[in-house]
């Protein structure tokens, strides 16, 4: 099967399973069919799917992520001991651990082709990353707590495991309550990945976009607290900051260079 007839399946097939669905029309352009395929992925609920749509999907996102520039580890240089700083695409770092800006619910973003990281982390992994999500939000029986974590595996993503967290939301001014449940989501995804034996892990900037926290004031947070508990735990547990945006980029440039 061919890229261009997995794209076709997959997309037939979510429209199947929906009547409101099936009056979609497909467009002509590849392009535009793309962004179709993940918009019903997005807005897809975390319910069964047959065995031969996950193999067609993931054999369809696999060819995806080898078109992208995959980093490793290796690739990169530390600004300091057991401390990167990288910015691109999150879904292209090929470390044991990446974490994941969550929302309470867990399920990630249903959105259709929405701009943020749970988003992207969402479509990259595929669909068993929300059954997954589902399952350990169904035995939970409530809302994530922020600043807690949890992992998950990373399905088709170059990383291993996909950590999720829930970071405060800021309506208003900050407040230190806030500063520390920040604080507490860096320190439990860290705690969470040497519990799990990882040797990695990249966190992007948790709670700067859609919660509003200040980005100069959460990287501080978030340096602070990497820093803190790799003094005191000694695991070995190296840390990537991936960013997206310049300002993030150089607001962590100049934190990490002090």
């Amino acid at each position: 099967m061919t890229q261009h007839e997995r794209l076709s399946y997959l997309i037939h097939y979510l429209k199947s399973e929906d009547e409101n669905l099936k009056k979609i029309e497909v467009p002509d352009h590849e392009a535009e069919q793309k962004v179709l395929l993940r918009s019903l992925m997005n807005i897809r609920p975390p319910k069964n799917i047959e065995n031969d749509f996950l193999s067609i999907q993931d054999a369809y996102l696999q060819a995806e992520q080898r078109e992208k520039h995959i980093v490793s580890l290796t690739d990169l240089s530390p600004v300091q001991k057991g401390i990167y700083l990288w910015q691109g695409d999150i879904t292209a770092l090929k470390t044991d651990g990446i974490v994941n800006a969550a929302n309470n619910a867990l399920l990630g973003c249903f959105v259709p082709c929405h701009g943020c990281i749970d988003n992207a982390i969402h479509s990259a992994a595929g669909i068993q990353l929300r059954l997954e999500c589902s399952r350990i939000m169904a035995a939970q029986k409530s809302a994530e707590p922020i600043g807690k974590a949890k992992i998950t595996k990373a399905y088709n993503l170059p990383c291993r495991y996909v950590l999720h967290t829930v970071g405060p939301i800021i309506y208003d001014s900050v407040t230190e309550e806030d500063c520390g449940l920040l604080a507490d989501c860096y320190r439990s995804c860290l705690e969470l990945a040497d519990a799990c034996g990882l040797k990695s892990l990249a966190f992007c900037c948790i709670s700067t976009g859609e919660f509003h926290f200040p980005n100069e004031l959460a990287a501080e947070i978030a340096i602070q607290t990497v820093k803190e508990y790799q003094q005191k735990s000694q695991s070995g547990l190296e840390v990537v900051f991936n960013v997206f945006k310049n300002e993030d980029y150089e607001i962590y440039k100049r934190l990490l260079a002090d």
